[in-house]
């Protein structure tokens, strides 16, 4: 893939990603990473506090649900939103956007004196998170070289995974030696410090296309946001309950209408073209079933150590590091290796990795088992999780034109969020079939098929996997998008 010069803000051409100085590749990834960093933590920080949640704030079972599902449902549908609103005004300008929203809304939430309050601020917060995640992929992209992005995106994808391996322990934490209005307040002296820098050390870019596709984004985020609201209902209304049935109906009724509509839009939001690139559309099957299957098992491991083996919530942190913090090791290892051998072997093997540990964990689980029982498969789906969460990314935004990175990225992401989602609800409908919480027996009769579906779901993914071309960057179709701001380097 020949190297791309793209415009600035000002209508100047941007140096070349082999022209970056040094010491902004660095920056950028250091604030592109703590960007990550902060909304992959918000993703399940809350966990961990919501009992003291609940009796703080009076909160029923639903309010507390919904301090989690109010982000994440804010946080999928407005990604793509997120990702073109950056290509139109500016990255940097977006990126630094989303920084002060997130900082404000997480002030907010630190402030809330009832569940509604809080509520209220994680949608606004989710909404902040959907304009960072994907910008920070494109941020990197922007400033390396293809033949070092790899290893960039691996580093990136270890500190994403520092997150959600610190999320459940730092909540634990907080929420046992201060408060829980803490696990929000940590995230406004971090926001603070990277706003300014941000805007003064970030490399300004634009995508290729001039105007927004508003048509497009409307249809995007509605079709997101019914299919998100399913499973988040699903739980308590029921898979056959006619919300839960409408919602999935007109979700798959608004996607078809997207994608019909970015098939004629002048400047779509969104290339269909795209998902004729092996490299791209199966990247982007592989991060979904991923999330379906790492998302739904996290759910319910968690549950399985504070009920099944009787933790405290931060003794279930930590014991959940030897899973959780793998993809800090594995991600940039991964991520170098993938610029080396491609990302095929590595996403396969991921996905062997995740299987393979998710039914270990289905066969040796019982209500008497021991913590070193479950060491083994814990590592081996972490490490696994790692290898995915390294390779996905950068296949998906290396198969696309420079100036076209951050829809990749925001495509990629919101399928990973969007994966998330119908994991819990599909995991836990199969638990609810099988078990319950009535005693120990009764989980981990529901447990173990609710594992033996993550594991089927994660071998479903060695599939995709194995689709991707073998080397990563894949020439773009004829019917790609005009690159109005981008130009071939000579």
């Amino acid at each position: 893939m020949p190297e791309m010069t793209s415009k600035t803000a000002t209508g100047r051409e941007a140096p070349a990603t082999g022209d970056v100085p040094a010491a902004r590749r660095g920056w950028t990834l250091v604030l592109a990473g703590m960007g990550a960093f902060l909304c992959s933590l918000d993703v399940v920080v809350v966990a961990t506090a919501l009992p003291v949640l609940r009796t703080h704030l009076g909160a029923s079972l639903s309010d507390l649900e919904w301090t989690i599902n109010a982000y994440n449902l804010a946080f999928a549908c407005l990604m793509l939103t997120g990702s073109a609103l950056g290509d139109r005004f500016g990255r940097r300008r977006i990126y630094v956007t989303g920084l002060a929203v997130f900082t404000a809304a997480s002030a907010a939430c630190a402030l809330a004196g009832g569940a509604g309050a809080l509520i209220a601020a994680r949608v606004v917060e989710g909404a902040g998170a959907a304009l960072l995640l994907p910008l920070t992929l494109t941020l990197i992209s922007d400033v390396f070289p293809v033949e070092k992005r790899g290893a960039a995106i691996g580093l990136w994808g270890g500190i994403t995974g520092l997150g959600v391996a610190g999320g459940p322990v730092l909540g634990g934490a907080i929420t046992d030696g201060l408060a829980w209005q803490w696990i929000f307040w940590i995230n406004v002296p971090v926001g603070l410090v990277m706003i300014p820098l941000s805007a003064t050390l970030l490399r300004e870019s634009r995508g290729p296309r001039p105007h927004l596709d508003l048509p497009g984004q409307v249809l995007a985020g509605l079709g997101m946001f019914a299919l998100t609201w399913a499973p988040v209902r699903a739980p308590s209304a029921g898979w056959d309950s006619p919300e839960v049935a409408g919602a999935l109906a007109a979700g798959a009724v608004l996607v078809v209408l997207f994608l019909l509509w970015e098939r004629r839009a002048a400047h779509p939001m969104l290339p269909l073209a795209y998902f004729r690139l092996r490299a791209f559309s199966s990247a982007n099957a592989v991060i979904f079933l991923q999330a379906v299957s790492l998302l739904g098992s996290l759910f319910m491991i968690t549950q399985l150590f504070q009920i099944g083996l009787g933790d405290s919530p931060l003794e279930t942190g930590l014991r959940l590091l030897v899973w959780t913090g793998m993809p800090m090791i594995a991600a940039p290892l991964s991520g170098a290796l993938a610029d080396r051998v491609g990302p095929r072997p590595l996403m396969a093997g991921g996905m062997v990795l995740q299987a393979a540990g998710f039914g270990w964990l289905a066969v040796v689980t019982s209500p008497d088992v021991g913590y070193g029982t479950l060491v083994g498969p814990l590592v081996l789906a972490g490490v696994g999780t790692g290898m995915i969460f390294a390779t996905t990314a950068g296949a998906a935004t290396a198969a696309v034109p420079a100036g076209d990175v951050g829809v990749a990225a925001g495509t990629n992401t919101a399928l990973r969020e969007l994966g998330g989602v119908f994991g819990i609800a599909i995991l836990a409908a199969v638990f609810a079939h099988k078990g319950g919480y009535a005693s120990p027996e009764s989980f981990v009769d529901g447990f173990k098929p609710a594992l033996w579906v993550a594991s089927g779901v994660a071998a479903a993914g060695i599939i995709a996997a194995l689709c991707v071309p073998a080397k990563a960057g894949v020439a773009v179709p004829e019917t790609a998008p005009p690159r109005a701001s981008v130009t071939p380097r000579p």
